[in-house]
């Protein structure tokens, strides 16, 4: 029985020495970059890492989103105006990243913005129904992080992709699921491919936060209007009867 106690405590040790030599030290002047801070687990996200002493760079869909966060949050957090869906937008925010971590390289990049998306059937969507959802959550997400690859690499910094579980489980149409199957397979790839420059890649899977629960009621509202649009002939197929229920 001694032995036994002796055994656990002696590998709670070896547990705590191996933890804390990955811990994170020296956090000043460390720069981090975030997507999706508007509100929710991306604004949450960079106060935290900004009371941490990180040099936070939030990058905010709106410019109430950009104020809000600078009004709660130390000097040292800059924010930039950044849409996914836009090429363009996401090299000004490059360029902003760069300047702001002025030659040391970005030791963190955290992928967080969602794109809108529509719920419903599969041939009750459009081709564009898919793009709002695959243009900001997957290939808005590959650009920015192919852009900022030279800077992670200088730093040996991380990429940390949050991907939403709920969007693993294929359980309805549309562009959302695809999207997250699809940063799952990107993170993947780079993960293997970055080894060989110290670059970490990482995915966080999470579920809803409370703030981010789905409204039935606007899911219902969007069902009924993908109804409206469809043809006849798709409308017939289902029958009323399919969308009561």
């Amino acid at each position: 029985l001694h032995i036994a106690i002796l055994a656990s405590i002696l590998s709670l040790i070896i547990y705590w020495i191996i933890r804390d030599r990955h811990r994170v030290r020296y956090l000043n002047g460390k720069h981090v970059f975030i997507t999706g801070c508007d509100t929710g687990l991306g604004s949450s996200l960079a106060k935290w890492l900004d009371k941490k002493g990180f040099c936070v760079i939030a990058a905010c869909a709106t410019e109430k989103g950009s104020q809000e966060l600078r009004s709660c949050s130390s000097l040292s957090l800059k924010t930039v105006n950044l849409n996914l869906a836009d090429s363009d937008s996401i090299a000004r925010a490059v360029v902003f990243v760069t300047e702001q971590t002025a030659g040391k390289g970005l030791f963190g990049l955290v992928s967080n913005a969602e794109g809108t998306a529509p719920i419903g059937p599969t041939d009750w969507l459009s081709i564009e129904d898919f793009h709002s959802a695959l243009d900001v959550s997957l290939l808005g997400l590959i650009e920015i992080t192919l852009k900022l690859l030279p800077l992670l690499k200088k730093a040996e910094g991380r990429v940390v992709n949050l991907i939403n579980a709920k969007g693993l489980t294929a359980f309805v149409g549309g562009g959302y699921n695809l999207s997250k199957w699809g940063m799952e397979a990107f993170s993947d790839t780079l993960r293997i491919e970055m080894q060989h420059f110290g670059v970490k890649i990482s995915i966080v899977e999470h579920g809803f936060f409370k703030e981010e629960e789905v409204n039935s009621d606007i899911i219902e509202k969007n069902l009924f209007k993908l109804w409206n649009r469809l043809t006849p002939e798709i409308r017939d197929s289902y029958g009323e009867k399919y969308l009561v229920e």
